[in-house]
């Protein structure tokens, strides 16, 4: 009989965070009418949280976790004027989006190497916009708005990817969680969380 018992770990990492959809096409509208002086960029941030891991069978695991996970999306640019090329004028705006994300997850473990995907749901925690401007190395803005009420709490999407577990427990992994729900309140616009992650585990 398969007796092999439940374990636990922890798993952090770094993230690579976009918002894509209407938001995303506006804003590449606007980078072709400027002609290239604004560029989007994704938001590079961390995660972290702890897992269990389930046996089905020898080879088959669920794995349901809670992780804390910065996403959102950043916004650069250069202000071209003309006349005033010299002053070197920058602009910068990031959306800093806090999620507690919850994935439930089916790995399959074969000999080490894994393939997981399953469904995650996720929790705005907060969400704050920072804008900065500046000339010739001087700040001239540098503001942080509350923009939570801006965006739906509840997202629901999936995650998948791979990994490789060590047999001292640490383990490795690389993922990718589209959101399939509206990041924004306003209903008219389309836009959803996209967020690549890389991590390093321990599994006791």
């Amino acid at each position: 009989a398969f007796a092999q018992q439940p374990s636990f770990g922890f798993r952090a990492g770094v993230s690579s965070a976009s918002i894509k959809g209407d938001a995303e096409s506006s804003l590449q509208n606007l980078i072709e009418a400027t002609d290239g002086i604004i560029e989007t960029n994704n938001r590079t941030g961390f995660f972290a949280g702890a897992y269990t891991s389930i046996p089905v069978s020898e080879a088959i695991a669920i794995e349901p976790g809670i992780y804390y996970s910065q996403k959102g999306y950043e916004i650069n640019g250069a202000l071209d004027l003309k006349g005033i090329e010299f002053l070197g004028i920058n602009a910068k705006a990031q959306l800093n989006a806090q999620y507690i994300d919850i994935p439930v997850l089916m790995k399959v473990n074969l000999d080490g190497f894994q393939i997981f995907a399953g469904p995650q749901v996720s929790y705005l925690a907060k969400a704050d916009l920072v804008t900065k401007a500046g000339v010739l190395g001087f700040n001239l803005l540098n503001k942080t708005f509350d923009a939570a009420e801006q965006f739906n709490r509840w997202d629901a999407g999936v995650t998948g990817g791979i990994g490789y577990q060590f047999a001292n427990g640490l383990n490795v992994t690389a993922s990718y969680d589209p959101g399939l729900s509206r990041t924004h309140a306003n209903k008219n616009l389309e836009a959803y969380n996209r967020s690549f992650k890389v991590g390093i585990g321990f599994q006791f």
